[in-house]
C-alpha cells in the first residue's frame, strides 16, 4: 500500500525528477516501527536486505557522519575512523540523531541531510536494483532505484565500510 507524504526527501527526489514510491510502515502501539518489519516487508514483496540503514556516528571532533549501508553486517570501525580521519568514533545517542539530522530515529534518510553531516555510502547498496530508504517521516519509507540513490549521493565518500 502506498500513500502520499511530503518531506524534504520527497521534495528532493521530485526536484531531481527521480521516481519513487511511498511505503507505509505499520507502527506499534508505542509509535515505533513494528518488530516484525522484516517479515512484513517479505509479505509485501520487498527484500528486507535492500533496506538502507542510516547509521549516525559522532566523531571525536564533535562532527557527525552518516553511513548508508544495505544488507547485513556491522560497521567496520577502523575503516570508518580512517576514512573520516578521526581517532575516536561512537554511535550517536538517540537524542543526538534528531539534533544532528533533523529526523527521528526510524525515519532518517541518507539524503536531504544538513550539509554539516558527512555522508558515507557503502558499496553494498550497489548489490540491489531497488532500495528502501528513510522518508524523513516516521511510519513511511521510500522505495527508489539503487542507481538513482547512488546518483543522489554522488558527493558521499564511497567504500566498503561494513564487515559481513
Amino acid at each position: 500500500m502506498t500513500d502520499q507524504i511530503q518531506s524534504a526527501v520527497t521534495e528532493l527526489l521530485e526536484q531531481h525528477t527521480i521516481p519513487y514510491d511511498v511505503i507505509t510502515i505499520p507502527l506499534s502501539e508505542d509509535k515505533k516501527p513494528i518488530r516484525e518489519l522484516e517479515q512484513w516487508l517479505i509479505s509485501h514483496g520487498r527484500d528486507p536486505a535492500s533496506v538502507v540503514r542510516s547509521l549516525l556516528f559522532r566523531c571525536g571532533s564533535g562532527a557527525f557522519a552518516l553511513l548508508a549501508a544495505a544488507g547485513g553486517g556491522r560497521a567496520d570501525w577502523a575503516t570508518l575512523r580512517k576514512q573520516l580521519n578521526e581517532r575516536k568514533l561512537t554511535m550517536a545517542d538517540f537524542d543526538e540523531v534528531e539534533q544532528a539530522t533533523g529526523y527521528v530515529v526510524g525515519a532518517v534518510p541518507p539524503i536531504a541531510l544538513p550539509s554539516e553531516v558527512t555522508t558515507l555510502l557503502d558499496n553494498s547498496i550497489a548489490r540491489y536494483d531497488d532500495v528502501i530508504i528513510g522518508s524523513g517521516v516516521l511510519g513511511y519509507a521510500i522505495g527508489v532505484s539503487s542507481q538513482d540513490l547512488q546518483k543522489m549521493m554522488a558527493a558521499a565518500n564511497r567504500g566498503d565500510f561494513i564487515k559481513t
